[in-house]
């Protein structure tokens, strides 16, 4: 799987002209403050296969990698892209141990569903499952961010077209990560 996502990240580098002397950066990535941890999701859909795919990056207030993400999910709307990609990075933000996330997002569709506590919602099963993790013990803000200040999780949900089904964890960058 680890070579999977290697395979990946590098042919998305070349793609992007990345190492031939030009830099890439993050636009407007905002570091948390000390003792916080950013997660900054995203999600896609290929319209012609309705494929749904997830990913993310968890970093700390150093910009330091800590962990990231890529999900292929299948046969999914978007809407449940942009919720499940909320979902499967909190749980891997809990599950390594971390206590006060910022969450980051570009789809403020989500973070409305989140927020909001409708019964007869198409997505009301993942919003409440996300709604219970929120209600842990720990401290979680929800942000709306830019597509620009969201461009690794927008590189780890690319990924995920290339992978089986199912989630995926890298806990090593390697060196076409561009975070």
């Amino acid at each position: 799987m680890q070579q999977q996502c290697q395979s990946a990240f590098t042919k998305t580098h070349q793609a992007m002209g990345v190492g031939d002397g030009r830099s890439t950066r993050l636009l407007g990535w905002d570091r948390p403050p000390p003792g916080w941890v950013a997660l900054n999701t995203d999600g896609s859909v290929v319209l012609s296969s309705a494929s749904a795919m997830a990913g993310g990056i968890l970093r700390d207030s150093n910009d330091r990698f800590l962990r990231a993400l890529s999900a292929n999910l299948g046969d999914r709307s978007i809407t449940h892209a942009e919720l499940a990609r909320i979902y499967h990075n909190l749980i891997l933000a809990w599950e390594m141990g971390a206590r006060k996330v910022r969450l980051q997002t570009d789809s403020m569709t989500a973070i409305a569903i989140i927020q909001t506590n409708r019964d007869n919602h198409p997505h009301r099963t993942m919003a409440a499952s996300i709604r219970q993790l929120l209600e842990r013990d720990w401290e979680v803000t929800l942000e709306h961010v830019f597509r620009e200040s969201n461009y690794v999780a927008d590189h780890m949900a690319t990924v995920g077209h290339s992978l089986s089904f199912g989630v995926h964890v890298v806990e090593n960058p390697g060196p076409n990560l561009p975070y």
